[in-house]
């Protein structure tokens, strides 16, 4: 089995806002959940941690989430910068607890981050042992940045990735469903992290806020959770010339693994995977689209977004869990890619990009 770094897992917006406890086995999460209906994927949800060790998910980003959108995002979304910036923090002090109990651990440097691949080395012995997860902090849309003072305090607690936008009109940043460059304070902000020496995830941005923040930012950047236009035409996808463009900076795509965002035609409240057909293999088309365009498997990676406001009836077909991700081994091998694209495409290319940026 394969060590799989998924750059993308709201782990705290499943625990504190939609109540999960993740240290449950996914047959107990799903019977509490049974019969509920608040939100889409109620007793489908497809993450714990149990799961992800049962695959081999032994390094993730985990996000903390809590905008201020105009109009107002989909999920974890509030009146005011403060009441954002409190969600966050209740987040951060989940995965805290989860470091103290021994289930996850905090990744904010080179060293810690080589005594953690050493530990799961052999990913089939560091899930029987249960093994700590790692995880980089990431925060998703920058609204709950109060001022640009309080990215210091972030740093300085752990965080060491961000998106400056989720959707709508984000403080920093616009987000994909949006038309336009960035506002007022977004140019502090992106030259902030860079000083920082902060990862930019251009995933959920503008077009115009991505030519734009690119411009700015010389440091290390990903797209942790998004695919291709070309094969989904949606302005959540990332166009040709974007690609091009992060292959460019040696920046890596998380291929995401939300079923819309997989195939063509999806009807949002309509379509199934049944009836599109969606299957884990779809996301091989993205990619080797992504490959192809760069000629080799060094910018593609693991970003699959998995219970990020949706579970199975948004996932392929044949993904039960999350520990299902290592089919894609097998898909990929069918495909012409061998142990070390494999390699690169499970961990490799995110790693590179984090050593680069902790350097």
């Amino acid at each position: 089995m394969n060590l799989i770094f998924d750059v993308h897992l709201d782990l705290s917006l499943n625990a504190i806002e939609w109540n999960r406890d993740l240290t449950l086995p996914i047959s107990e999460i799903r019977a509490i959940e049974s019969g509920r209906t608040d939100m889409k994927g109620r007793g489908l949800n497809t993450v714990c941690l149990d799961e992800m060790r049962r695959g081999g998910i032994g390094l993730c980003v985990a996000t903390q989430i809590g905008g201020c959108m105009k109009p107002r995002g989909p999920v974890a979304c509030w009146e005011s910068p403060s009441q954002a910036w409190g969600m966050t923090q209740g987040q951060r002090a989940y995965y805290e607890a989860l470091c103290d109990l021994g289930e996850m651990s905090l990744i904010t440097n080179l060293a810690q981050l080589d005594a953690h691949l050493a530990l799961w080395s052999d990913p089939v012995a560091a899930a029987a042992a249960k093994a700590p997860i790692g995880y980089v902090l990431s925060l998703e849309g920058a609204d709950s940045i109060i001022t640009i003072d309080y990215l210091e305090t972030a740093y300085a607690y752990g965080l060491r990735a961000m998106g400056p936008a989720h959707y709508g009109k984000g403080r920093y940043a616009l987000g994909h469903d949006q038309v336009g460059g960035l506002p007022q304070g977004g140019e502090a902000l992106i030259r902030k992290m860079d000083e920082l020496g902060m990862i930019l995830d251009v995933t959920h941005l503008s077009d115009a806020c991505f030519f734009e923040a690119l411009d700015l930012f010389s440091g290390s950047v990903w797209a942790s959770h998004s695919n291709c236009r070309a094969l989904v035409n949606d302005p959540r996808q990332f166009s040709d010339e974007q690609i091009k463009l992060l292959i460019e900076r040696d920046a890596v795509l998380g291929a995401v693994f939300d079923a819309w965002m997989m195939v063509p035609g999806w009807i949002r409240g309509t379509s199934t995977p049944e009836s599109t057909g969606v299957t884990i293999a779809h996301i091989a088309d993205h990619i080797d689209h992504i490959c192809q365009l760069s000629g080799n498997t060094w910018h593609v990676g693991i970003g699959s977004d998995l219970d990020g406001g949706f579970g199975r009836e948004q996932s392929p077909i044949d993904l039960d869990t999350i520990a299902d991700l290592q089919s894609i081994e097998g898909i990929l091998k069918g495909r012409g890619y061998d142990e070390d694209d494999i390699t690169a495409i499970f961990h490799g290319n995110f790693l590179r990009v984090v050593r680069k940026a902790w350097a």
